[in-house]
């Protein structure tokens, strides 16, 4: 996106789609939480917003998994998915599609790649000896092994030999490298588009897109002893969400996608496999693929068996949905590895949310009942330049997806209008000089209307809070320009108190 300039006419964000052998964790949360960010931001500047989540419902994985919990492949699936949008919806995510690869659309569409595919010459048929890990639904090399084992998984992969269709991955690979290289393609944040490009100077092998022993996925129109390979099945869905087909209006609307965000570990699915099955489909590829890092749990990788596996549930249960958003994006850089430190989520939670957020807006909210009678005084420009300052920084961050320096542009305008208040003494003003008070409550009040705004992609049940006690529930009706600019707040117009928007915990004390 260019700043000011030429603003995009839409907008298509994608998450993974996430595995339902289990339930959703706060891994999945970060990624989707980050999504939803970008959505809104993008929806706020005046973009046609397309964002995408959903889960993937084939492979042996589930199909053993549903065998343990005594249901069919499909109940499980059903009963699983069903935990991720309650889980989305509980974190207030504005998910406009929630594609399953179960769903008939999905499974319509992925025939029509591989048809396509099949009649562009990209795929045929061979037999395939190696080395399968189930954990990780795919092939290994030898040299991925540690120990003999798969590094994700510590488990021995299995030594498969079986009928395939092979995907003539290495046709495609030149002009892939030269267009990752010359960022035609971007890759974020840039040490993952080096990692990329390693990948090519190590050479890899055309991979297979169906398997013979796998009887739970779509099987193969031109072949119904196979079924799709699993990761060849998961990719597709950011076509068939969108109704692939030649006709499809929706595809025309949308494709090709702008941003394709997950974690770091199926980037090579991403940026190797998925845009050369797009060429091999005459598809544009996507604009930009962003993978962050893994993060801990107080120092420890997240697993069940250290019981440091967090469902999203509990944590909105004890600090509340937009808490949840802010905290979870808030740990460490956007797109490195870092440590979530949950003991210290009730710590932060009152200082930057209780004693930031929260008291700005009710003292601001106060002085004016108490001084103005609820009254907002004659319009001031004393804080519009570090305003506009701050709008820069914010939108440069959401423009390069770095969603923790939007909140520090957040963080940095909370600084300046507590600053503010510290320095003019409002409660003095009150006895000695009226006109000054005056300048010194729009000033903060009309601080408070722009922070409610950067607020609101991050935290929007708090954002809406603030913008209806300033008397502006009406700001989506605006552009980004009208929304941003000085003096949104008329002299003489009514101001409410608003309700406490982060209680205490006292347990942090």
């Amino acid at each position: 996106m260019a700043l000011n300039d030429d603003i995009m006419a839409k907008f298509y964000i994608t998450t993974p789609i996430y595995y339902v052998n289990d339930k959703p964790h706060i891994g999945h949360a970060y990624t989707t939480i980050a999504a939803d960010v970008l959505a809104r931001y993008h929806r706020l500047i005046g973009d046609e917003v397309l964002f995408l989540t959903g889960t993937d419902e084939h492979g042996s994985k589930i199909a053993e998994s549903a065998k343990k919990a005594e249901m069919t492949p499909q109940e499980f699936c059903d009963q699983t998915s069903a935990k991720f949008s309650l889980a989305w919806d509980e974190l207030d995510i504005s998910n406009d599609d929630f594609i399953r690869t179960t769903e008939q659309r999905h499974i319509t569409g992925v025939k029509n790649i591989l048809n396509k595919l099949k009649e562009s010459g990209a795929i045929y048929e061979g037999e395939y000896k190696g080395l399968y890990c189930v954990g990780c639904e795919r092939f290994l090399t030898e040299k991925e092994l540690i120990d003999g084992k798969c590094p994700i998984h510590k488990t021995e992969p299995q030594q498969i030999s079986e009928k395939n269709y092979f995907f003539n991955l290495k046709k495609f690979l030149p002009r892939l490298e030269k267009m990752i290289d010359q960022n035609e393609i971007k890759i974020l944040p840039d040490n993952r588009r080096k990692e990329v490009l390693g990948l090519f100077k190590q050479g890899m092998d055309d991979f297979s897109v169906s398997r013979e022993s796998v009887k739970w996925g779509i099987p193969l129109p031109f072949d119904e002893n196979q079924v799709a390979y699993v990761w060849v099945d998961a990719l597709s869905n950011y076509l068939t969400a969108l109704d692939y087909s030649e006709g499809s209006e929706k595809l025309k609307k949308f494709w090709p996608a702008d941003l394709h965000l997950m974690a770091k570990d199926i980037l090579k699915f991403h940026a190797l496999y998925w845009p050369a099955m797009l060429m091999a489909l005459g598809e544009e590829l996507p604009k930009t693929i962003f993978a962050h890092g893994f993060f801990m749990i107080d120092g420890e990788k997240m697993s069940k068996s250290l019981g440091n596996f967090i469902d999203p549930h509990d944590l909105v249960a004890e600090f509340g949905s937009d808490a949840v958003r802010y905290l979870l994006l808030s740990q460490f850089p956007f797109g490195v590895d870092g440590d979530v430190k949950l003991g210290n989520f009730a710590i932060q939670y009152n200082s930057d949310l209780a004693n930031g957020i929260g008291n700005l807006t009710s003292r601001v909210l106060a002085m004016v009942e108490k001084y103005f009678n609820g009254v907002v005084p004659a319009e001031d420009g004393g804080l519009s330049g570090e305003v506009g300052d701050i709008w820069s920084d914010y939108q440069k961050a959401m423009a390069e997806f770095r969603v923790d320096l939007a909140i520090e542009a957040i963080r940095k305008l909370i600084s300046i209008a507590d600053g503010y208040v510290d320095v003019n003494k409002p409660w003095e003003l009150a006895k000695s000089d009226q006109e000054k008070l005056a300048k010194v409550i729009y000033n903060l009040l009309e601080v408070l209307r722009h922070l409610a705004l950067m607020l609101y992609p991050v935290m929007p049940e708090c954002s809406q809070k603030i913008l209806s006690a300033l008397g502006k529930s009406d700001f989506t009706s605006l552009t980004i320009e009208e929304l941003k600019k000085w003096g949104g707040l008329v002299a003489g117009s009514s101001v409410a108190k608003s309700e406490q928007l982060f209680p205490r915990l006292v347990k942090a004390e």
